[in-house]
């Protein structure tokens, strides 16, 4: 998961430190267990910059691939770039293991530093975002099973205790309770 972030004309990047050297991305990372992509971002915007953040839109859904530096490994990923609104600085935060700095930069400053992303996408995504690509946010859909914690013998969904964060019928089962839709998710993800 991704944010893409624009105020007045620049975009939130982290320098982080990588296997590779220092590098530079969009606020990213990776799905924790019973979360859904609109909520791993917001917690891995918060994570890595300090700043609350709420998605808003898809702007893209990437892949690419590489060989890891240090072990050989052919690894392909597929990431969620989401762009919305920025919320509170939190000063209090440290920022996440890695991530040395955050730095707003413009579109020319960003293709200047192309050698220096973490990945092909930090461009390409940026680029969609300034195109105007959006995404509704109602494309996703989160199953309930991802809230649930399985038991040894589950293999798949099968019954469902009430009172988890099971779907809400009320909505046809599309939305887990709990996630809220978009125009309803808090400025700060910790709520």
């Amino acid at each position: 998961m991704s944010a893409i972030i624009e105020r007045d004309g620049r975009f939130l990047l982290v320098e982080e430190e990588t296997a590779d050297g220092l590098k530079l991305n969009v606020p990213a990372g990776h799905l924790d267990p019973a979360e859904s992509p609109i909520e791993a971002c917001a917690r891995e915007v918060l994570e890595e910059t300090a700043f609350s953040f709420t998605p808003r839109a898809l702007v893209g859904i990437y892949m690419n691939r590489f060989t890891r530096t240090r072990t050989g490994a052919d690894i392909t990923y597929v990431r969620f770039a989401f762009t919305g609104d920025l919320g509170t600085h939190h000063p209090e935060r440290s920022l996440d293991d890695g991530v040395l700095r955050t730095v707003w930069m413009t579109l020319a400053e960003l293709q200047a530093s192309a050698a220096r992303h973490r990945s092909p996408v930090v461009l390409q995504s940026v680029q969609d975002y300034l195109a105007g690509q959006r995404f509704d946010l109602g494309l996703l859909h989160v199953d309930a099973s991802v809230y649930e914690v399985p038991g040894p013998a589950e293999r798949g969904p099968t019954s469902r205790n009430p009172s988890s964060r099971g779907p809400d019928t009320r909505s046809g089962g599309r939305r887990p309770a709990g996630m809220l839709p978009a125009d309803q998710l808090p400025d700060d993800p910790s709520l």
